[in-house]
């Protein structure tokens, strides 16, 4: 009977054991965040290089009041950081959740989705007072990111949503392109443009995360990852984690940076355009195969073609057939055209054009 209690007593035992192992391996997954997010803005102070939209949201945080408003610019730059930001500290962690509500691209967002979700919650009354004792505002906030990937309904419907619910609801539209936005919604709206980071911006923040993560770095992988992000901060670090990631006891090295970002080796690049202009087509159709059947993607051999090609030393009627001919092909490629064909039909036309030198 002993033996059969102490049997019991050690299975009842083990579940205790793995409890424990399981609570210990979910506190680890917790704190394995991205560094995009961990290091995000907390307030709105801390949103870097857009001065103009910070000392605007500053006063309007102040005086617990806010327009509708419209941030618009390339990837990266804090549009969703800075509005976050506001948010926290209008309303404070307690009733953060209550007061705004969050669409992006990844939510079904058609004209039933703001005649429902949208319109219910606008309509809702506010409720709640700030345990800090600071003032809250009598408003809730909804942010619709990527806004300008909804449908011209769902921005038509929205309209007089925004008129009809401004004594309790503010908006706060995001996107890329505003010219895709429709004109009765930005009337409506405050707006800002949000600007690319400036390089010495982007190393700072990069430098200080280093700092901060304890990684090992050289100068010119900090230079590298500036420059493969073109002003996208949240692109930067995303990669500066993958290299952290690939070089644990290792130096970040500018060559571990360009390989993991995708950009294609200049040498390839000068390479390419030598065999353009001084080659034959069946040494360009072996280079440009080669170059897709190495992965490289056809747009960032593109990117990277129009910038040698801006600076090469044609002239200006062959640059500007050549850039025509990238304009059309950067269309083709973003509507599935096959690679291969893109860039040797651009690559033919740099050769048409550099023959004409000889």
């Amino acid at each position: 009977m002993q033996a059969f209690l102490k049997g019991v007593t050690v299975q009842t035992t083990r579940p205790q054991k793995d409890k424990a192992a399981a609570g210990a391996s979910t506190e680890k997954r917790a704190k394995a965040i991205p560094w995009v997010e961990k290091y995000r803005p907390k307030c709105v102070h801390e949103v870097a290089f857009q001065e103009e939209v910070v000392a605007v949201l500053k006063k309007s945080v102040e005086g617990a009041d806010l327009p509708n408003l419209l941030f618009y610019g390339p990837p990266g730059t804090g549009k969703t950081s800075t509005i976050l930001a506001a948010a926290r500290e209008l309303y404070g962690p307690e009733l953060y959740r209550q007061r705004v509500l969050e669409l992006n691209a990844s939510d079904e967002r058609g004209i039933q989705v703001i005649r429902e979700k949208v319109k219910s919650f606008a309509q809702l009354t506010v409720a709640g007072i700030r345990t800090d004792g600071k003032r809250c505002p009598p408003f809730k906030i909804i942010i619709l990111d990527e806004a300008d990937s909804m449908t011209a309904p769902a921005q038509a419907a929205l309209r007089r949503t925004m008129e009809k619910e401004s004594r309790t609801t503010r908006f706060c539209l995001i996107c890329n392109y505003i010219s895709r936005i429709i004109e009765p919604l930005t009337s409506r709206c405050s707006k800002f443009r949000f600007k690319p980071l400036a390089s010495q911006i982007q190393e700072e923040r990069l430098l200080e995360i280093c700092d901060k993560e304890n990684l090992k770095y050289t100068k010119e992988s900090i230079s590298a990852l500036v420059r493969v992000s073109d002003g996208d901060l949240r692109k930067a670090i995303t990669f500066l984690q993958s290299a952290a990631r690939l070089n644990v006891d290792k130096d970040i090295t500018e060559r571990t940076v360009i390989e993991i970002a995708g950009v294609v080796p200049p040498k390839m690049i000068d390479n390419l355009l030598q065999i353009c202009f001084k080659g034959t087509f069946e040494k360009l159709e072996v280079a440009v195969r080669s170059m897709v059947d190495k992965g490289y993607a056809a747009i960032q051999i593109l990117v990277q073609l129009h910038e040698a090609i801006i600076e090469g030393a044609l002239n200006d009627k062959q640059k500007s057939a050549i850039t025509e001919k990238m304009a059309v092909v950067g269309k083709c490629l973003s509507d599935g055209a096959d690679e291969y064909l893109q860039m040797l039909s651009l690559c033919s036309v740099i050769m048409q054009q550099a023959a004409q030198n000889n």
